[in-house]
């Protein structure tokens, strides 16, 4: 069976204002969530589940 082709892209970027002290030092996709991920982490993790190996990642601030 052919397999349709697709990629993703993830915007992650913005000043992460509203995060505050959180986004101090790191920009707001590295922010810790839970001690092990990080919120980067979710989107990605969605994309392979669902099947999208090809994922661009763009950074806006």
């Amino acid at each position: 069976m052919y397999k349709k082709e697709m990629i993703a892209m993830l915007l992650a970027g913005g000043q992460g204002s509203r995060l505050g002290v959180l986004t101090a030092k790191v920009a707001k996709p590295a922010v810790a969530f839970g001690g092990k991920y990080r919120i980067i982490d979710f989107p990605l993790s969605n994309c392979i589940n669902s099947g999208i190996d090809t994922v661009g990642v763009l950074t806006q601030y």
